[in-house]
């Protein structure tokens, strides 16, 4: 018999895993990053209705999936699997976002003007109200 110190920790028997819960936090993460499902199943090289199953809790999670989503969504894969309680921080601008910026960038330089100034005239409206 090996020493108990050598022992991995075994997680508590009455803890389950629910697919029902794994969902809710994938739906949760993905939305605070700003991805769509549509987004999120190319990345993980799945149809949508597969991200849209797991996020209802009719699809299960494998490992390679789980660790696959943590990396897709920039979180551990315990956050996917068990949650820490809290919902996951925003890092950084949402991937919309940047797809629009980069749609923007790819116009001549008149037209990002043009673009800029429309945005900034409805943050100043925004501002005012």
């Amino acid at each position: 018999m090996r020493p108990d110190t050598d022992a991995v920790p075994k997680p508590p028997k009455n803890q389950e895993f629910s697919k029902a819960e794994a969902g809710r936090r994938i739906r949760s993460l993905r939305t605070s990053h700003g991805i769509s499902q549509v987004e999120l199943a190319r990345a993980l090289g799945l149809p949508q209705s597969n991200v849209s199953e797991m996020e209802r809790g009719v699809r299960g999670l494998t490992v390679h999936q789980a660790v696959r989503l943590a990396r897709a969504l920039k979180v551990s894969t315990d956050e996917i699997l068990r949650g820490n309680g809290a919902p996951a921080p925003k890092v950084g601008p949402s991937l919309k976002l940047v797809r629009r910026l980069q749609r923007i960038e790819q116009l001549p330089e008149a037209r990002q003007r043009m673009v800029l100034r429309l945005i900034d005239a409805l943050l100043d409206q925004e501002a005012t109200r």
